[in-house]
């Protein structure tokens, strides 16, 4: 897959580039699959987030780009239904664009529904990932982030081989200082980027796009 990583969509024109140069393609010629599954895990969202993230109603642009199709693809619903139904429709779709919320609670869901085991195969997809949807990429989200209680620990699905501390200088829980600490606990490769930073992904390269601030935690 290539990869979007963002902390709050696609918020500036570095980003919007870089999401494009990605596509091959201009995002009114796209087909886009969105996941709002994040957001059910979260204590702080509910039905409400979920309509506004997937029409478009939120200041952190994901759904209201103007693709050329939008459709929703709700990971808890895909066991009922079979893979012979979803699976072409995420074969068939330009990018995935996948709400922020809990971590833990959408790797959980990415693992039950079959889509974790998908993503080798994509070879063509674009992932945009908005924080939460970025982090479950990650080997571990760190115990700050883990908001669902039925989470066995703060392991994700390790399919980049760095964490992500977004949303940084967000008041009063997202400081620097926060993110120092938060890297400390990880002990691996990390990453902290704020709202107007993102990380691209592509056949294991790895880039920060930033009109914002960022910081790198080496292992």
């Amino acid at each position: 897959m290539r990869l979007l990583l963002t902390s709050a969509g696609v918020t500036n024109p570095s980003i919007h580039g870089a999401l494009v140069d990605l596509l091959g393609k201009p995002v009114a010629d796209s087909n886009a699959l969105c996941v709002p599954t994040a957001l059910y895990g979260n204590p702080m969202s509910g039905p409400a987030s979920a309509w506004r993230f997937v029409t478009g109603q939120t200041p952190l642009p994901m759904c209201g780009l103007g693709w050329k199709s939008l459709g929703v693809l709700e990971l808890t619903a895909l066991p009922s239904i079979g893979e012979q139904r979803w699976i072409p429709w995420v074969r068939e779709t330009d990018v995935i664009l996948v709400a922020g919320g809990d971590a833990a609670y959408l790797c959980h869901w990415m693992r039950q529904s079959g889509l974790a085991d998908l993503l080798p195969s994509l070879r063509d997809t674009v992932w945009v990932g908005l924080s939460a949807g970025s982090m479950v990429l990650a080997p571990r989200i760190g115990a700050t982030f883990v908001e669902w209680q039925s989470a066995p620990d703060d392991h994700t699905l390790g399919v980049v081989d760095f964490s992500i501390f977004p949303h940084l200088g967000l008041e009063p829980d997202n400081t620097m200082a926060d993110a120092e600490s938060w890297a400390a606990e990880i002990a691996g490769p990390a990453y902290a980027i704020d709202d107007q930073t993102a990380i691209t992904v592509t056949d294991g390269t790895v880039e920060v796009i930033s009109e914002g601030r960022w910081r790198h935690f080496p292992a």
